[in-house]
């Protein structure tokens, strides 16, 4: 197992249910995988997150920039703390700037460049650097993650909901 990224789409009711939870870590916790379980727009990149971050912002995700909306799409805007997994959520608002600025990145050039060697020197998660042999495979997955995420972040701006992350 390790720490999997899920996106999912987020009601006003949840949104605000969310807010009203405080640092209730366990009830943040089960609600967060009661609505993963009940959305039809979740996105899953497993345990990518990290290493998309990198490619999107030239820095790992222990580098969160709240001001830069394509580190908004992968790590979200309002961080819930006081919690051991990482829970955040963005508001229908932020939509339309990350949906822009996913538009306009340019992940063809970006994996032209990419450089396991770099990942592993940023020591991102998940260690995997070390299997020069899949770095095709990886950059793929990549490719493919980024690709879904644009299209998740459309279909919710559509929906006008809301964006949760949870990392666990």
């Amino acid at each position: 197992m390790g720490l999997i990224a899920n996106y999912s789409c987020l009601s006003d009711v949840n949104l605000k249910e969310l807010k009203a939870m405080g640092s209730e870590e366990e009830e943040i916790l089960e609600s967060v995988e009661e609505w993963n379980d009940d959305d039809e727009l979740l996105l899953d990149i497993d345990k990518m997150w990290d290493v998309l971050h990198f490619m999107l912002t030239g820095v790992g995700t222990d580098h969160k920039d709240d001001k830069n909306p394509l580190s908004q799409a992968v790590l979200g805007v309002m961080a819930v703390e006081a919690i051991s997994d990482y829970v955040a959520y963005t508001e229908h608002n932020h939509l339309a700037n990350i949906v822009a600025a996913l538009d306009q990145f340019d992940i063809e050039s970006a994996l032209e460049s990419f450089d396991m060697k770099a990942c592993k020197e940023a020591e991102l998660y998940p260690n995997i650097w070390d299997y020069e042999e899949e770095e095709e495979e990886i950059k793929d997955e990549i490719f493919h993650d980024f690709e879904q995420m644009k299209r998740f972040y459309k279909q919710v701006l559509e929906a006008n909901g809301h964006v949760l992350v949870s990392i666990c």
